[in-house]
């Protein structure tokens, strides 16, 4: 019997970085379904559909087959059965992928994919509406939060780590409006679920945060 544990969230939350840590400890598959988005993206490219063309987009979303597996340790993304880890990394597959993803037969198609995977394997799958709209009956809701002057300044070390210069301020707004956004968008708005369990991640570490989720998860299955 397959389980499944949603994380909403956020972004700049460590949603991906807790999902994964959580999925290895359990042996279940960390489903990115971002990269699910960019191998979608990568399909539209190859049968040269234009990014600004949404009716050829829903109609070609139709025929791809997108999946995750787990080989030899690392998530390898399969599109139509063949092996897409080194091209969805693209800036171009990103461009189309942002341009796509916010087509309604995209997420439909993403989202049928998505439940067809959790059907047969035990997953872990993170993003903004996995709890209340690709596996409303997960055996685990987590809400994974931060306050906005936390999920900045993990940002800005990472950037200034990186050798990236950026500004605090900037950062901060760009969180706040991409909240807005992603909270009042019309499709699949991020909301935390009625059944979800809210975690704010701002005062634990990484390894705290997935402790608390494999807690949960143990308590509850």
């Amino acid at each position: 019997m397959a389980s499944s544990i949603a994380i909403d969230g956020p972004a700049g939350a460590g949603k991906s970085t807790i999902a994964r840590m959580v999925a290895g400890e359990l042996g279940f598959i960390y489903v990115d379904t971002g990269a699910m988005y960019r191998a979608m993206a990568l399909y539209m490219i190859k049968k040269g559909i234009d990014a600004g063309d949404s009716g050829k987009i829903s109609a070609t979303c139709v025929s791809a087959d997108i999946t995750i597996k787990h080989e030899n340790g690392e998530q390898v993304v399969y599109l139509n059965g063949e092996n897409v880890n080194g091209l969805i990394r693209t800036e171009e597959v990103g461009n189309m992928a942002s341009a796509s993803s916010v087509n309604a037969d995209v997420r439909r198609k993403l989202v049928e994919l998505q439940q067809k995977l959790a059907e047969t394997t035990s997953v872990v799958m993170d993003g903004r509406d996995i709890g209340t709209v690709v596996l409303p009956g997960a055996d685990l809701k987590i809400y994974l939060t931060a306050s906005v002057e936390v999920r900045a300044d993990r940002r800005y070390r990472e950037l200034t780590e990186k050798g990236v210069s950026c500004d605090l301020e900037a950062i901060k707004k760009d969180i706040t409006e991409r909240d807005y956004r992603d909270m009042h968008r019309e499709i699949s708005p991020l909301v935390q679920a009625d059944d979800a369990v809210l975690v704010d991640s701002s005062e634990m570490t990484i390894k705290q945060v997935a402790d608390r989720i494999l807690e949960l998860y143990r308590e509850r299955v």
